[in-house]
């Protein structure tokens, strides 16, 4: 989804600024005026406006402007010229893309705003410091700062900047399926105050935004009787928009979603036509994304059609346009892929379906790389603001302590240098606690669910297809505990998990849980690879050659030990964590109720495998085929004994 309150957000940021071009004789007038002008607040004010003139033009000289403005409004105490000059400055960091820089700034003029009560400056930087945030996939932190700059915008009644905060919110909840109706509230009520305002741009993008909230409801919702209501709803509301956003760059997204609602209905000339339509506005305005998305529309109605050489030929036009995009088009060159693969198949040509499904695995690839990078950058920038908070802490403690030694304040030295040691010892700790938490996170759950848990708060199952299942279990667990002390036998148990843990972390191999003296384990999940039954089957000896080795001494020492029965087998899974306390990764399916056969109907020492199993792993291990061998729940199944590595 490609919600237009981004577009928003971009249009009140730099309403006054980026979007009016240089007046080159009015900035001369300007900067003759500042040149013998007495160093007051009038001259401040003036340097803002240069350096907003040249926003649009040289970035350098804007911020060259913006740095005079704060540093004569501090040196002048002109408290408020010191905010909108910070203001200035966190604009041309973020045009330069420095968005450490620009929050930096805009929380600092943030803080002079609310000290003095100038509500308009607090509103603008909060929902300023929001887009950031939005931008850099910090929903939680951007929703905040946006609520908080519409709770300050209705204190001051600014119809605006409401609507702007409410269109804002309203698309932080667009990314997410189950808040579209929160979504759709606070669009909704940003197109009423658009309509009491008469602004056209906030009127035409709350309606293609409602329109294509609706649209993804149809979607999202497609077995429901509110289907047929929500298709109906979103026509109405992007047909609107269509009108409102006549000749406006957005136009071509919105005729894309009319398209994609005739899809839904079924009625393809109409859907195509529509698309067609969208390309040819978005060639007008030569916006390529949307050229390349009203081709891959038109590509997948005739797919539909099953005019597969029809849809070829589009295809191919549509990737010709992603791959001029560049690497933002490689979600789309996916579809693309996917759908000339589809396409040669149906039509026999084995050869280019192959060459097809060839270029999409590699685009998957790249795919996954981008994912991967991108959470790297979020956990980079995370990073990169707390290290600038930190450096401007301890800077403010230093200047601190300068004015304390100029003024002969000595006491005041110590004092500020102590505030500096809490805050430096601070930061140590609650680093240190957070990649301690972090640590504690990944020994219960795979990196992979960890990070989605922390991001969202809650982990989606996945289903895999080939997932090897190991189970072991004690034998004789009941008689040696009753010959231990309690304390005893959780150290021998602890000794046994503890070589398991570190034999499956050497292959690869997640462990699942523990359940009394039932150790389970899985390969293949969550990162998925074809080695895992091979791994899984190697863990498994080490195993059993680990507690055979383990008897032998307890044994001379005259001690109870452990016997080991062990059972694997080889299929699909669903995976994910489940209830909202004591979070625990598990999986599910027969899969995993099959390979716990494989360990009750095994023998002592022996590692058992299932049929599916042995098919996978035949080549690397000599096995021994035990028959149909009868399972609870299950008939017969074929089972093996693996006696060693080939």
């Amino acid at each position: 989804m490609k919600p237009y309150c981004i577009f928003l957000l971009l249009i009140f940021l730099f309403v006054t600024s980026v979007c009016i071009a240089q007046d080159d004789s009015k900035v001369d007038s300007l900067k003759k005026a500042v040149v013998s002008a007495p160093e007051d607040s009038t001259k401040v004010n003036t340097l803002i406006k240069i350096s907003g003139e040249y926003l649009a033009t040289d970035v350098d000289q804007a911020l060259k402007y913006a740095n005079e403005a704060k540093d004569l409004a501090e040196k002048i105490k002109f408290h408020e010229g010191k905010a909108w000059a910070l203001k200035k400055v966190g604009q041309v960091y973020n045009i330069q893309g420095d968005y450490v820089n620009a929050i930096q700034a805009w929380k600092e003029a943030l803080a002079i705003f609310d000290d003095k009560g100038i509500k308009v400056g607090s509103s603008n930087m909060l929902n300023n410091i929001g887009v950031i945030y939005y931008g850099k996939s910090f929903e939680d932190s951007a929703q905040d700062y946006y609520l908080r700059s519409l709770k300050v915008a209705e204190e001051i009644k600014d119809t605006l900047r409401i609507a702007t905060a409410l269109a804002n919110v309203g698309g932080v909840y667009s990314n997410k399926e189950a808040t579209y109706d929160k979504a759709l509230e606070f669009h909704h009520r940003a197109l009423v105050l658009g309509l009491a305002i008469g602004d056209s741009d906030l009127i035409g993008n709350s309606e293609a935004n409602i329109g294509e909230l609706y649209l993804n409801k149809s979607i999202r919702d497609k077995d429901t009787l509110e289907r047929n209501s929500d298709i109906d709803s979103s026509l109405s509301y992007l047909l609107a928009a269509r009108k409102v956003l006549t000749g406006s760059f957005n136009l071509p997204y919105t005729l894309n979603n009319i398209g994609k609602v005739y899809r839904q209905k079924n009625d393809f000339d109409l859907a195509t036509e529509f698309h067609q339509l969208a390309y040819s506005e978005a060639e007008k305005l030569e916006a390529k994304p949307d050229m390349a998305q009203a081709l891959l529309s038109i590509a997948q109605i005739d797919t539909s059609k099953k005019d597969y050489k029809g849809a070829i030929e589009i295809y191919n036009k549509a990737e010709t346009l992603l791959k001029e995009i560049g690497q933002e088009a490689t979600y789309d060159l996916k579809d693309v892929y996917e759908g000339l693969a589809y396409c040669y198949e149906r039509l026999g040509d084995f050869k280019n379906a192959f060459i097809n499904q060839t270029f999409l695995i590699e685009v998957r690839k790249k795919i996954y790389k981008l994912d991967v990078d991108k959470k790297l950058g979020t956990k980079l920038f995370e990073y990169d603001i707390t290290k600038k908070q930190g450096e401007v802490d301890l800077q403010k403690a230093i200047v601190g302590r300068q004015k304390l030694i100029r003024n002969g304040f000595i006491g005041g030295f110590a004092v500020v240098l102590l505030f500096a040691g809490v805050f430096l010892s601070q930061r140590n700790r609650i680093s240190k606690e957070k990649k301690r938490s972090d640590e504690l996170l990944l020994n219960i759950l795979p990196e992979e669910t960890a990070e989605e848990l922390k991001a969202t708060g809650t982990a989606k199952a996945k289903s895999f297809d080939m997932v090897s299942v190991l189970f072991t279990d004690f034998k004789n667990f009941t008689q040696a505990s009753e010959k231990l002390s309690p304390a005893e036998l959780v150290a021998e148990i602890n000794y046994c998990y503890s070589e398991f843990d570190r034999i499956i972390t050497s292959h690869g191999i997640e462990k699942i849980k523990t359940i009394g003296d039932a150790y389970m384990c899985a390969g293949g999940l969550p990162a998925t690879n074809t080695t895992n039954p091979v791994d899984v089957v190697q863990a498994g000896l080490e195993m059993v050659a680990f507690i055979e080795k383990n008897k032998q001494e307890r044994i001379s020492k005259d001690q109870p030990y452990f016997e080991l029965r062990c059972g694997v087998h080889t299929g699909p899974v669903v995976a994910g964590i489940v209830g909202i306390k004591k979070f625990a990764y598990d999986i599910w399916g027969d899969t995993v109720n099959t390979a716990s056969r494989m360990e009750s109907s095994g023998e002592i020492g022996r590692v058992n495998i299932s049929g599916s199993t042995y098919d996978l792993v035949k080549d690397k291990f000599h096995c021994v085929h035990r028959g149909k061998v009868k399972a609870k729940n299950k008939g017969e199944i074929d089972m093996y004994f693996v006696e060693s590595i080939i």
